[in-house]
């Protein structure tokens, strides 16, 4: 099935981020010991913060994609898609964990990296999965000329 870029983008997100925000909740009660509801809504307001930076950092992917006239996402290119997503959302996160759960640097940043090689593994199925039920848009115009 193939969706224009736009529609294609925000059904990612939508999907990407529901699960995120269930799974990012159990594993912040394990790793905070704190409560479901403490937990559950720095989930929510750190998938909206992924929303938004899931949408720009996806536009910047996929142009660089159409640039290299790349039709299929190669192991490769998933690892980088990845690793570059983690890597800024990092960045955004590591502030809010250590002010919501009143902690220091590092160890808000321990909390991040079990969550980050969580989500690593994450964003690799996630996006493996959505690809193989919605093909590339571009790969589509290709195809049909």
């Amino acid at each position: 099935m193939t969706l224009s870029p736009l529609k294609r983008r925000i059904v990612y997100v939508v999907a990407f981020e529901l699960l995120a925000i269930v799974l990012s909740t159990l594993i912040l009660i394990k790793l905070s010991h704190g409560d479901a509801s403490e937990s559950l809504l720095l989930a929510i307001i750190v998938s909206l913060a992924a929303v938004i930076w899931n949408f720009l950092y996806n536009i910047a992917f996929e142009a660089w994609e159409s640039r290299r006239r790349q039709t299929q996402r190669t192991l490769w290119t998933r690892s980088i898609h990845a690793v570059g997503f983690e890597g800024g959302l990092v960045v955004i996160c590591l502030p809010l964990y250590m002010i919501w759960y009143d902690v220091s640097l590092v160890q808000a940043f321990m909390m991040e990296v079990a969550l980050l090689l969580f989500f690593l593994v994450y964003t690799f199925v996630f996006t493996l999965i959505f690809d193989k039920i919605f093909t590339l848009p571009y790969a589509y115009q290709s195809a049909s000329l």
